[in-house]
């Protein structure tokens, strides 16, 4: 479910920061070159925010909102499929480049930060294309699974109950 695969990306973005605070330990480079540690700074962020916060938002959305509302389950099934299932090859993309960096191919991952902020035009290789295209489909299966919240939280309503006898934490 969408909760595992938070897990799995929370895992993975934790052991990136897990080298970074090894690197910051004492000053000076220990353990890395400084490409390579701003390269693991943008992709951290990009996977804890975009392939693990996000999706568990949603993740904990599937649990509690049929429970909170009396739902059998969640409505567009289908649509919350296809929005599960574009989370793992645009986290592969997210981390592919940064990976064939580690074993020397290519030039590495993004190494402009989550906001993609620095000209991408001096940046060379195809890491930022990677991590553009990735946020992309981390974007569009977002945006496909958040349809069925409101879809579930307008209409599937148990007999009897109103707009006025909903938890509070459905209304916002």
């Amino acid at each position: 479910s969408l909760l595992v695969r938070f897990l799995i990306m929370f895992l993975v973005g934790g052991s990136m920061i897990l080298g970074i605070r090894a690197e910051l330990f004492k000053p000076g480079l220990q353990l890395m070159n400084p490409e390579f540690f701003n390269q693991l700074i943008g992709v951290h962020a990009l996977i804890m925010i975009f392939a693990a916060l996000m999706p568990a938002a949603t993740g904990f959305a599937n649990w509690m909102l049929p429970l909170q509302i009396g739902a059998p389950d969640m409505a567009l099934p289908r649509l919350n499929n296809w929005g599960f299932w574009i989370l793992p090859p645009s986290a592969i993309l997210l981390t592919l480049p940064f990976t064939l960096a580690l074993f020397g191919v290519g030039d590495g991952a993004l190494a402009t930060g989550w906001t993609f902020y620095p000209p991408l035009s001096v940046q060379g290789g195809i890491g930022v294309d990677f991590a553009i295209f990735a946020v992309h489909l981390l974007g569009i299966s977002s945006v496909h699974r958040s349809p069925k919240v409101i879809e579930t939280n307008h209409n599937m309503f148990p007999p009897g109950m109103t707009l006025l006898k909903l938890p509070i934490s459905l209304c916002g």
